[in-house]
């Protein structure tokens, strides 16, 4: 940092004020917008409204300088200048008044700069975190003169302006490449015609899942890998004895090698083909269709997963795949194995090539975040 630059606590920059906890029963269909948490980083985002009176406190106006001090690492916590309508402000956000020996944008750039410093100190669990108004006082930002802050905010404009155009390009690209194998994947499930026959989940196979197993037959160490919902693709962690495995694999329904799981509650239709490594699945939760293959290869079934709306479903709190709906959805299939080969391969090929895709758009996003990271630095530490 240049020596001119004397740093200063934020407490003597700023005043902080918190927003107001507004209850269930004052929201309102009309009045104010109340800004919540999850307005500050989607536009999109719903609005409940306030229609009573309230502090000028906690009106927000556009750009406002604001700052979340409960929220989630890397997105929500931290600084944001509001450029939506007149709000008045919920809870866990402070309105933050300035001194005038400080600007605007260069405080709202100085805070994003020390924003990972004081997300590495604060309380929180793992992704989410917050901090005392206390606390956040006696974090020090360098203070040049206004001058110099307007150079700097003005060489940091331009080179965000920069940096979001080419994030939002790489973003744009990323889902492109999505859609476009999202697009082939439902047209190769609509097709209709001479060698082509439709039938229903239900025609092909039976629903089945494994015998529901009771909490206190898990252990959280053990013989055979227990697979919950929240755990399905993923490391399990539960497991269950060896011989309540075999004796509920002797006597109930059991997925063979290469049947296609699917997740029946909360994000429906997510697939894993199955290895046929010793392990259980949580019933009615995990299903799968047993299918023997003679009319359509499970590999096809895979895809075919993937191309589902999976709108059939019914639930209040969560949502649910129930048996009856998975057996009436419809399925085209080619009557000839080979060409369902065929189209499992070309499958593959796409997706594999939209996978590779994708992680290059996903690299070049995670190295523009960072350049940004770089450049705040720069800027704050005299050397641009």
């Amino acid at each position: 940092m240049k020596k001119a630059w004397p740093t200063q606590r934020l407490g003597d920059l700023f005043a902080f004020k918190n927003g107001r906890a507004f209850k269930k029963e004052e929201w309102a269909t009309k009045g104010l917008p109340i800004i919540r948490i999850q307005n500050l980083n989607n536009e999109d985002a719903s609005f409940n409204y306030f229609a009573g009176e309230y502090s000028r406190d906690i009106l927000v106006e556009p750009g406002d300088l604001l700052f979340s001090w409960s929220g989630t690492v890397g997105s929500s916590f931290g600084s944001h200048l509001w450029n939506g309508e007149p709000g008045v402000l919920n809870q866990h956000i402070f309105k933050i008044g300035l001194r005038e020996t400080i600007a605007k944008r260069y405080a709202f750039y100085g805070l994003r700069h020390i924003t990972a410093e004081i997300e590495q100190s604060v309380n929180g669990s793992v992704g989410l975190v917050h901090i005392t108004k206390e606390k956040l006082n006696e974090f020090t930002l360098p203070v040049p003169t206004l001058a110099e802050q307007q150079r700097i905010v003005s060489l940091l404009d331009e080179a965000f302006d920069g940096l979001a155009a080419a994030k939002a390009n790489a973003g744009k690209n990323l889902q492109n490449a999505r859609a476009l194998f999202e697009s082939h994947l439902q047209s190769v499930f609509t097709q209709h015609g001479p060698g082509w026959l439709k039938r229903t989940l239900g025609e092909i196979g039976k629903v089945s899942m494994c015998k529901r197993v009771f909490k206190d037959e898990t252990t959280a160490q053990g013989d055979i890998p227990f697979y919950k919902i929240g755990t399905f693709g993923k490391e399990p962690d539960a497991f269950i004895p060896i011989q309540i495995y075999n004796e509920y694999r002797a006597r109930y329904p059991f997925p063979k090698k290469g049947d296609v799981l699917i997740s029946a509650s909360g994000t429906i239709g997510r697939r894993v083909r199955y290895n046929g490594k010793p392990a259980y699945f949580q019933d009615s939760n995990i299903v799968w269709i047993a299918n023997d293959e003679r009319h359509v290869l499970n590999d096809y079934l895979f895809h075919f997963y993937s191309a589902c709306a999976w709108n059939s479903t019914k639930g209040t709190t969560i949502s649910r795949l129930y048996n009856d709906d998975l057996k009436r959805i419809a399925i085209s299939i080619p009557e000839s194995h080979e060409e369902q080969r065929r189209i499992v391969a070309q499958l593959n090929a796409l997706s594999e090539e939209t996978q590779r895709l994708a992680r290059l758009y996903e690299q070049k996003l995670a190295a523009l975040e960072a350049l940004k990271k770089s450049i705040l630095h720069q800027a704050f530490t005299g050397q641009l």
